[in-house]
């Protein structure tokens, strides 16, 4: 889609050439979401590209993934052999309501921070306990997980002009065995629920983490895995039956009854 209220496009090397924050400025990485309805308060765009931030940067302690990294790019992705969990890259992946073709151009920041509840990024970096570096206009950087980052429906932290800049996944997080579950009211639907669960050997820190079916990722974390009855109960009192996501993708307890049904399944599988 043209835009037709942007009147110029910025494209730098370094952001100390963007001086000050105006009304009407957007950051542009994959442009997916930009370009795909109109844009009305935006009147400039500043193009990411040129930073030249590296995608992905695999060290001892986990996976950088720079918020200009490519869908495409963590798709292909392979790791180191312990970690174990980067299979869940392509199951999250996979689960986008987006052709391949979009995959080449959609960012994992961009998704991210459109913070909408079935956000597959969302989903997979939250499960794998990211933490956000964020770069305000003034100031310091901060950081904050991907379970904090997203506030609700379309909501986050980010504050003006304040720039995600990369998701830290913890190599102690991408070591574990990892359970998803996905459900769609239509074959090719936005996600009803997705849910994840992760556990080290022997079921030690089973975390589920639960999105779509909620405004904001929602996350249990138990010693060992629970019970069935258990993991019923303390979903039940974490999210009552007026917090889950009521949309056109499914009603409230539709996605309270498959967030249970999907969950059980999780832990007997990382059972």
């Amino acid at each position: 889609m043209n835009l037709s209220t942007v009147v110029d496009v910025k494209r730098p090397t370094s952001l100390d050439e963007i001086q000050g924050w105006h009304d009407g400025y957007s950051w542009l990485a994959g442009g997916t979401w930009l370009f795909a309805e109109p844009q009305v308060a935006v009147d400039t765009l500043i193009d990411l590209e040129r930073l030249g931030w590296a995608p992905l940067t695999a060290t001892d302690a986990g996976l950088e993934i720079a918020a200009t990294c490519r869908v495409v790019d963590l798709h292909g992705f392979e790791g180191p052999a312990a970690w174990r969990a980067v299979p869940l890259f392509r199951q999250c992946i996979d689960s986008f309501l987006m052709s391949f073709k979009v995959w080449n151009a959609a960012t994992i920041g961009g998704n991210v921070c459109m913070s909408l509840p079935a956000g597959a990024m969302i989903s997979l970096t939250a499960a794998l306990e990211g933490v956000c570096t964020l770069w305000p206009r003034e100031g310091q950087a901060r950081t904050v997980t991907v379970v904090d980052f997203v506030t609700g429906n379309h909501a986050n932290v980010l504050g003006k002009g304040e720039l995600l800049r990369s998701i830290h996944l913890p190599a102690a997080a991408l070591t574990k065995r990892t359970a998803m579950r996905q459900v769609s009211l239509t074959r090719y639907g936005r996600s009803a629920a997705l849910i994840i669960g992760t556990a080290g050997d022997g079921g030690a820190d089973f975390l589920l983490t639960i999105t779509a079916a909620t405004p904001k990722p929602v996350q249990l974390r138990f010693a060992t895995l629970p019970s069935a009855d258990a993991l019923r109960r303390a979903i039940d009192e974490r999210l009552p039956a007026d917090a889950y996501f009521h949309d056109v993708h499914g009603t409230a307890p539709y996605k309270r009854h498959v967030t249970q049904y999907l969950a059980e399944q999780i832990r007997t599988e990382l059972a």
